[in-house]
């Protein structure tokens, strides 16, 4: 059944129940809370997405290549709407994250190599991020390195294991404003817009080397995360669980209309600002350092060390404060999301509104994911070097994972009557063809 037929059936329903979500909504809609509700999975999840590992990635991007890479921003951004819409949909319409929804479906060993993978690229984008955030920290404030990283990682771990979920969301949500940092930088640089026009509107085609493959791989690979897919179904899920006026679309298909419109706008603003910061990134990146020559950037520490000289001051502060913003709010998505999936997939009981004693293995998948990702920088380990592979294989492990998600929520035994409709299949599709096609081009430049 489509869903405008689904949701035509079930007017009746939405009348008859007055105490329903929607006149819950209807009667706050005036008020600043209702609308930092109506902005919650989909804004947090944007916004993690730009995170220190992505920083790094991006600012490579624009220094390598310059303008013929911005086009990439402008390109993912309906990718990133339609997947990320998609899975919230799983999450709201069944009430459980991606994993318990695709243990449900495929064998067990394949989703578990599938949590396996997520759970080794999530542990050094983590531990990389730790050490950029650290990095940012000491060039701000100085200190040793290694000080910043403890506190900043044990401190992100205790605000998850012992603030309430519902807290700790609306400080996440707040913190997003943080990835502005990257957009007002973007306009301290002298910008040559018609050439930035030129390169956002047209691929270069005649470049297509195996190092701009690689690299546009890289950056769709950290736009369009297999753990960001993770992350907001299993968020939509804690909507239903701990908000009693919400329940599972399965359980309460009168309020679909409502949640598929608050999904829409929360996941296509979240999808907006992500897309626009990492714009901005490369843009800053491309008109400063690739046009001074400094196309060895590695870290964002790094690009912003290099941003100092060339573009003042206040751009280098305003850089480094939002690696430090960003690490914050994506820390906790890696982490969360990686539990998450874990727990799904061993069948234990999840969920950040849980206190710890009720969900105890899925708070020390939480823990050990962080201490894991500390020691990485504490042991001599360098997560920061393997952070582009890590962003090469999420570009590779999101396009099974797209097609299982895919097949998933087109799935009538899933989803019952809230199959996907046509728009977003046709875009979920296009989506993961072309992350197919960008992993296989990849692989083969790389044979």
């Amino acid at each position: 059944m489509s869903e405008s037929a689904s949701q035509r059936g079930l007017v009746g329903a939405r009348k008859s129940s007055p105490a329903s979500y929607s006149s819950h909504i209807r009667k706050n809609k005036n008020t600043s809370r209702s609308l930092l509700r109506l902005l919650g999975p989909g804004i947090i999840t944007g916004a993690s997405d730009d995170d220190p590992s992505g920083i790094a990635t991006y600012s490579q991007a624009g220094a390598q290549f310059g303008f013929g890479v911005l086009w990439m921003a402008l390109f993912s951004y309906p990718l990133m709407c339609a997947v990320q819409e998609i899975c919230a949909r799983i999450g709201r319409v069944t009430g459980r994250g991606l994993t318990a929804n695709l243990r449900k479906v495929y064998p067990s060993a394949l989703v578990m190599v599938v949590v396996g993978m997520l759970l080794i690229s999530s542990i050094f984008n983590l531990g990389a991020d730790l050490a950029a955030m650290a990095d940012a920290a000491h060039m701000l404030v100085g200190g040793p390195n290694w000080i910043h990283i403890l506190w900043l990682g044990v401190g992100t771990l205790l605000l998850q294991v012992f603030v309430r979920y519902t807290r700790y969301v609306n400080y996440l949500k707040w913190l997003s404003l943080s990835i502005l940092a990257y957009v007002v930088t973007g306009f301290l640089v002298q910008v040559p817009w018609p050439a930035v026009l030129q390169g956002t509107l047209m691929p270069p085609l005649h470049g297509l080397t195996r190092n701009y493959l690689m690299m546009a791989v890289a950056v769709l690979g950290t736009t369009i995360s297999p753990y960001l897919f993770f992350w907001q179904a299993s968020e939509e899920a804690e909507e239903v669980k701990d908000r009693k006026e919400a329940k599972a679309l399965l359980r309460a298909p009168e309020q679909a209309k409502d949640q598929f419109s608050r999904i829409k706008l929360d996941t296509y603003s979240g999808m907006a600002a992500s897309n626009m910061v990492a714009f901005f990134i490369m843009l800053t990146s491309a008109v400063t350092l690739h046009a001074h020559g400094s196309a060895e950037i590695q870290t964002a520490a790094e690009a912003a060390k290099a941003l100092r000289p060339l573009a003042g001051e206040y751009a280098y502060i305003l850089f480094s404060l939002g690696i430090i913003g960003t690490g914050l709010l994506a820390v906790p998505v890696l982490a969360g999301s990686t539990a998450y999936a874990v727990g799904e997939v061993m069948h234990w009981r999840v969920g950040l509104q849980a206190k710890p004693t009720k969900a105890p293995k899925f708070y020390l998948a939480l823990v050990a994911t962080m201490v894991i990702g500390l020691l990485l920088n504490l042991a001599h380990i360098n997560p920061i070097k393997a952070l582009f592979l890590a962003a090469v294989v999420n570009g590779v492990l999101a396009a099974p994972v797209m097609v299982m998600t895919m097949l998933l929520a087109q799935n009538p035994r899933v989803m019952k009557e809230f199959t996907l409709p046509r728009h977003l299949r046709f875009g979920g599709w296009i989506g993961t063809a072309l992350m197919c096609a960008a992993a296989v081009g990849f692989l083969i430049q790389s044979l």
